[in-house]
């Protein structure tokens, strides 16, 4: 079973990749500046990146509509919505067991990374411009 300390080298071994520790997990940062979360939870490695807060949905209902119809498109990855700071976020976030190779891990935030950019552009038309 993996500890979250374990996996800092194998994050690393991808330069385009920054990987710091918070607490009882690490923050993947991409090129794109996309933070992931990575946390064992259990059984479970948690990867997670929050794409926005639900108030910039400008029909909360209709985008959850879309993303029940549409998440099963992209691979391993899925969306919720969490609370933060007493507010809720869309989030995208991946799973694995914490019995997965490093292989998997490494295979894992890369599609989740890919996943939030597809995301993003997917659903932006259901979002308030800022």
């Amino acid at each position: 079973m993996w500890q979250i300390h374990e996996m800092m080298p194998i994050l690393q071994h991808n330069d385009d990749w920054q990987v710091q520790t918070q607490g009882d997990a690490l923050i993947v940062t991409n090129a794109d500046g996309i933070q992931a979360y990575i946390a064992v939870a259990g059984e479970q490695i948690l990867a997670e990146v929050v794409l926005f807060p639900a108030t910039h949905a400008k029909d909360q209902a209709q985008l959850n509509a879309l993303i029940l119809k549409t998440h099963k498109m992209f691979p391993l990855s899925t969306i919720a919505i969490n609370e933060i700071n007493q507010a809720d976020y869309y989030v995208a976030f991946g799973a694995l067991s914490s019995q997965s190779k490093a292989e998997s891990i490494l295979i894992e935030v890369e599609t989740l990374f890919r996943n939030v950019e597809a995301f993003i552009e997917l659903y932006q038309e259901e979002l308030v411009t800022e």
